[in-house]
């Protein structure tokens, strides 16, 4: 196939004239639960498409199914697209149309292509046949139109209930093809509708209603993902049916499945109710929702779009690949700040007691026009636990005691000693500093290879930091499994300019990676920020 597929296809169709208007694609979710990254992928190949052929791109909710859907969902997918960057050319929904689609139905029932069958939904399923056996006819498929069309009435005027009966096109029972074998494209369902309330008790099937809605909004390319291929058929068939002129060309890509992420709204759904996370925009999620309170940015995630392309065959693409992307758009945009994780004191025995003074700290080393930022400095810091050990191993140019390092932006420090606490760790490490290895100063002495950051314990803000791992983890068998340890709070000591910080904005945590103040924290107590991803990559570019 060609680089992209799908773009080869249109501008053969331009080429040949076929449509004579327009390119016209559409997004078209279905608003039963919150929007994954699975569906920013569509989304840029819809809007994309259009945007690239000067086209229109509406955005359709195919709100066929009352049980499932609701205004949350339609509102959030909303916010969504828009997220990313998108504007649709037309906001429409599936039960715009339910007038027009039950038209359509009574149409094939007039011209023998639909029936009204008594059976449940057990015996249709049974009586399908197999991939290698044809179906059997249900003994209400030679029902006259005269029939049909009473039954189906009086089915939409709430007659029988639901599972009753439903109405089914008449295809083929024979076809290789299961999806022909006289599908079910409308049932009864006594449900209240979250757009057109109790105005109806009969619903269109997903295979009936889209190819009316598609060519109803004049769509030029339907674009779908892989498992709508072998309805592709189907898709035609209605529109063949209902001598629908100009007819949309169906065309379909393989979705993106992501290690480590759960592609299903049912089962993220099954999360939320259960309570397994702390809802559609858990950090953790793979929704939309979630990866943008987790502070990724719609450039990273479209970036991340582009470079994966569209393909004809599912794969599965390390994740690492995605946290690639985000890392490479934050390392221009997040300013750096020092916070210390797992808090060890640091007491320098020999510099004044009650002066303090500015450390100078760049705030973007890719960026340097962004200037410096001045940080306190005085005789008691913080460091992170991990940059002290009481018996090193070798190679740990950190703090032991007699090892000399750089505090940075400061000075040179030597441990002379150190306390531990009633729980057996190290509590307290005193230091000696050399007033004449000041940053910045021009010293051209002695060098050292360890370089660790700090903060200044008189002036330090606490703040709340969360990690995140996996919300899924691999199994060896293939499957996936809840990683019930995917999340952990840490008590952490930032300098003080992250009391200011507001939700939304991102940091490069020094040592540490990139964070975001969370947008659902209360706003009083400490800050609390969200790991957005680490600074080392383990995807080969």
């Amino acid at each position: 196939m060609p680089e992209n597929f799908i773009h080869a296809f249109i501008e053969e169709d331009i080429a040949k004239g076929r449509f004579g208007r327009d390119i016209r694609t559409r997004f078209p979710p279905e608003p039963n639960g919150y929007l994954h990254i699975g569906h920013a992928k569509a989304i840029c190949i819809d809007f994309g498409a259009a945007q690239k052929y000067g086209g229109k791109c509406n955005l359709r909710f195919d709100d066929t199914n009352p049980v499932k859907e609701d205004t949350e969902y339609v509102d959030s997918i909303k916010e969504d697209v828009r997220w990313l960057g998108f504007e649709w050319d037309g906001l429409y929904f599936a039960s715009d149309y339910f007038g027009k689609m039950y038209e359509c139905a009574e149409q094939l029932i007039e011209k023998g292509f639909a029936y009204v069958d008594d059976q449940s939904a057990e015996e249709i399923s049974r009586t399908r046949g197999t991939l290698t056996q044809p179906g059997t006819p249900s003994p209400y498929r030679g029902r006259d139109a005269e029939e049909n069309l009473l039954l189906f009435r009086e089915m939409r005027d709430g007659k029988y209930a639901d599972g009753e009966k439903v109405l089914r096109a008449k295809i083929d029972m024979a076809s290789p093809n299961i999806n022909l074998r006289d599908p079910v494209i409308y049932r009864i369902a006594h449900a209240e509708h979250h757009n057109t309330g109790d105005a109806w008790c009969v619903y269109p099937m997903y295979d009936f209603a889209h190819p009316i809605e598609d060519a109803i909004e004049d769509v030029t390319h339907s674009l779908c993902t892989l498992e709508f291929e072998d309805h592709r058929p189907l898709y035609d068939w209605v529109l063949e049916a209902l001598d629908w002129p100009r007819p949309p060309r169906q065309i379909e890509f393989a979705r993106l499945g992501l290690t480590h992420t759960l592609m299903s709204k049912r089962y993220l759904k099954k999360l939320v109710d259960e309570g397994a996370v702390d809802g559609w925009d858990d950090p953790r999620m793979p929704t939309i929702a979630g990866i943008r309170r987790r502070g990724y940015t719609p450039e990273a995630v479209r970036a991340f779009c582009e470079e994966i392309g569209v393909a004809k065959a599912n794969s599965t693409v390390d994740i690492a690949m995605l946290e690639h992307f985000v890392r490479e758009d934050l390392k221009a945009r997040c300013d750096s700040r020092n916070v210390v994780f797992d808090p060890v004191k640091v007491v320098i025995t020999n510099y004044p007691e009650g002066e303090s003074e500015l450390a100078a700290m760049e705030n973007n080393r890719e960026r340097p026009e962004r200037g410096e930022r001045s940080v306190p400095f005085s005789r008691e810091l913080w460091i992170d636990g991990e940059d002290f050990m009481e018996d090193p191993p070798k190679k740990y140019f950190r703090l032991y005691v007699g090892n000399e390092v750089r505090f940075k932006g400061a000075y040179f420090l030597t441990a002379t000693g150190f306390e531990k606490g009633a729980d057996g760790r190290v509590s307290v490490v005193y230091c000696t500093y050399d007033p004449q290895t000041r940053s910045g100063s021009g010293f051209e002495g002695r060098k050292v290879k360890g370089t660790i950051h700090w903060v200044d314990a008189a002036t330090a803000v606490p703040v709340t930091v969360r990690e995140y791992g996996y919300l899924m983890d691999e199994n060896e068998d293939g499957t996936q499994s809840l990683n019930e340890a995917s999340v952990a709070e840490k008590a952490c000591y930032a300098e003080p300019s992250l009391a200011e910080a507001r939700p939304g904005d991102r940091f490069q945590f020094f040592r540490h990676g990139y964070y975001i103040c969370d947008t659902k924290a209360p706003p009083e107590g400490p800050r609390v920020f969200n790991q957005i991803v680490g600074l080392k990559s383990s995807w080969k570019v």
